[in-house]
């Protein structure tokens, strides 16, 4: 997670040196931020991100890896690291947008970009007959992750409510007066950020994480719920959820499957975060907090537990991988092997000492309601134990192409196909 910071503009792309000053100032200013002003009376506490960290010395010096504070210039952008398999391309789509995260297209291609601890802002990336404008919609919001488009509006979540911005591509450069759809969101920071969408049932997805990293909690936690887009009729379709960022419905099937990330400071290589597939709404538990990775009992809350009660993952994702965004590939762009494959952006782990992942992976469906196998996609993110990159989302563009954001460098990137199919 990062956390806000003053955004810096300065008049020329920033050096490498200077990058690196303001990656460290960032990442000092994200400790401070997360820490509550002291009193004399009260110890300073830790930040939610940090309960359960072992104190020894190399668990003490992780923390959350910082986005940077301003975006990357275009011409800097790690393109040219980038590996993808044979025939298929990464290109600059669009980049000065601070922190980008989701992504979704309206019906007339504008395409809204939203953010999170960084920027706190909604963007809109609209297409001027061949060079794209990058529009500020919205600032000084409360983390706004959670955008969809539906029928010529846009919905946004933070982590307390759900409002609708009707007509929206006709009012870019004013934003119609907020609709509000759904005001009784817990409003928690920790994992409160949202990835909402709507399903094939025409109702509203939304989830509500855990208020912790690992706690049992009270009814409104660890679910994903729907509703009635007028915010009526709120259900439970899964339980034991840690926390998605991330979610899309089977193109044939129309089932739910999301990416879910797991509980921190237990181990470096354990446990594993998961993709799930919601095969009966409402009625399948997924393990939090008593199981992890369909097969891990935690140390704590998993007592007097049994992981066979609980509905294993899919597919396992990779310790600390931090799965995010994630889309079934509907276009005919891509060779045909990727059609119903999903797409899956790995933002990469802080709590880990050697980070990898930051990447693109693709997951095969066996169509039994599993996983066959996953491949490497969108790889190269990752150079002396630095990222060079983070991918946070993915989405499917009309002509089959597929956008990745990068909310560390603040671009979004296009990745398109032209070999043999």
């Amino acid at each position: 997670m990062h956390t806000p910071r003053h955004r810096l503009t300065p008049l020329s792309p920033p050096s490498t040196t200077l990058r690196r000053g303001l990656h460290l100032l960032a990442a000092a200013s994200l400790v401070l931020a997360t820490a509550p002003a002291l009193s004399q009376d009260k110890p300073q506490e830790e930040p939610f991100w940090a309960k359960g960290r072992p104190k020894t010395e190399a668990a003490m010096r992780m923390a959350p890896v910082p986005a940077f504070p301003i975006p990357t210039a275009a011409d800097k952008l790690p393109i040219a690291k980038m590996k993808l398999p044979p025939g298929f391309k990464a290109e600059v789509w669009a980049s000065g947008i601070l922190d980008a995260r989701g992504m979704r297209q309206g019906d007339k291609g504008t395409v809204f970009v939203s953010s999170l601890f960084v920027a706190g802002k909604l963007y809109a990336v609209v297409d001027k007959g061949g060079t794209r404008e990058v529009k500020t919609l919205a600032e000084k919001l409360f983390l706004p992750n959670g955008i969809e488009f539906h029928k010529g509006s846009l919905y946004l979540a933070t982590p307390k409510d759900i409002v609708r911005y009707d007509n929206i591509e006709d009012h870019l450069d004013k934003l119609p007066a907020p609709v509000m759809v759904y005001d009784k969101l817990p409003g928690d920071v920790p994992h409160g950020w949202k990835f909402i969408k709507v399903g094939p049932d025409g109702k509203l997805y939304v989830p509500v994480g855990a208020p912790c990293n690992i706690c049992e909690s009270d009814d409104r936690y660890t679910k994903i719920f729907r509703m009635n887009l007028d915010g009526s009729g709120v259900e439970v379709v899964a339980h034991g959820m840690r926390n998605t960022v991330g979610f899309d419905f089977h193109p044939k099937t129309g089932n739910l499957w999301f990416t879910d990330n797991q509980r921190d400071w237990l181990s470096e290589d354990l446990p594993e975060d998961e993709l799930n597939h919601v095969s009966q709404p409402g009625k399948q538990h997924f393990g939090y907090p008593y199981c992890h990775a369909g097969d891990f009992a935690d140390p704590e809350f998993g007592w007097g537990k049994s992981c066979a009660d609980y509905v294993k993952p899919a597919a396992k994702l990779g310790a600390h991988a931090a799965p995010l965004g994630m889309r079934f590939y509907t276009g005919r762009m891509f060779p045909a092997k990727y059609r119903g494959a999903i797409f899956i952006a790995r933002h990469g782990p802080w709590n880990r000492t050697k980070k990898y992942a930051a990447d693109v992976v693709v997951a095969f469906p066996d169509g039994k309601g599993g996983v066959s196998r996953i491949e490497p996609f969108l790889t190269g993110l990752v150079e002396n134990n630095e990222y060079l990159g983070r991918p946070a989302d993915v989405m499917v563009m009309k002509d089959g192409s597929l956008l990745v954001s990068d909310d560390h460098n603040g671009a979004i990137y296009r990745i398109s196909y032209g070999g043999r199919k």
